[in-house]
């Protein structure tokens, strides 16, 4: 008798172009579990590919050690510091690009996610006290499951982050690459030094510019589906 009361139920919410609240819920909680495992995924790639440039640069450091040594700072130190360092700064931009992409895709899972929670609040909106993250598609939203305020934020705090630390770190190798290569030139030593300046100033400036502009930007979306209402709590 149970089952043809439940296969009546389905019959019914199928001929009104609706599935069973169970089904539903299954639905929307798979969908839930698929984007917290693509961001575990995601940030495990980050800590991979951070970890690799480090250990190249760490690399290419004692490989200059002992190149000094061997040449005691001649010309040849220089070409082979040269060669070494390029791709290193190399490696170090792309994976600070690719930390910025993953940054990118982790707002856009943050955003499936709330708008996951607005759903089962709709069906259950007597559970919204114990939810602690967002279950809006705004940028208030967004930044609450990020344990953020929403704004856009201290400046400093973006040279805390991974792809902060990066841009630092590969500014450092260009203003090394560019100081030598004055030097190379035979520009002399204070002019040298101020093109090291430079180029680390502006490498940091761009990396800078292109995280805001790929991430920073997308946390105030003008199309959220679900805005926080004014009279929310």
């Amino acid at each position: 008798m149970a089952a043809d009361v439940q296969a009546s139920g389905v019959e019914q919410d199928s001929s009104n172009g609706r599935l069973p609240p169970g089904v539903r819920l299954q639905i929307l909680t798979t969908e839930h579990w698929s984007l917290l495992s693509t961001r575990a995924l995601s940030w495990n790639e980050a800590f991979s590919r951070a970890s690799m440039f480090l250990s190249a640069l760490s690399g290419g450091v004692i490989a200059l050690a002992l190149a000094a040594q061997a040449t005691s700072f001649d010309d040849r130190f220089t070409v082979f510091a040269l060669l070494l360092l390029t791709p290193i700064l190399f490696l170090g931009i792309a994976t600070f690009v690719r930390l910025v992409e993953i940054n990118r895709e982790d707002v856009r899972w943050v955003i499936g996610m709330n708008l996951l929670r607005h759903a089962y609040l709709e069906a259950a909106p007597e559970l919204r006290p114990y939810f602690i993250t967002g279950w809006h598609d705004d940028e208030a939203g967004i930044m609450t499951t990020f344990g953020a305020t929403a704004g856009p934020g201290g400046f400093t705090h973006e040279f805390v982050t991974t792809p902060g630390v990066l841009a630092v770190v590969d500014g450092i190798i260009a203003g090394v690459l560019a100081a030598m290569l004055g030097s190379r030139v035979e520009l002399g030593a204070s002019l040298a030094l101020g093109i090291g300046i430079v180029a680390f100033a502006a490498t940091i400036a761009l990396l800078s510019v292109v995280q805001y502009r790929r991430v920073v930007r997308l946390r105030g979306l003008d199309h959220a589906r679900f805005p926080e209402a004014p009279t929310d709590a």
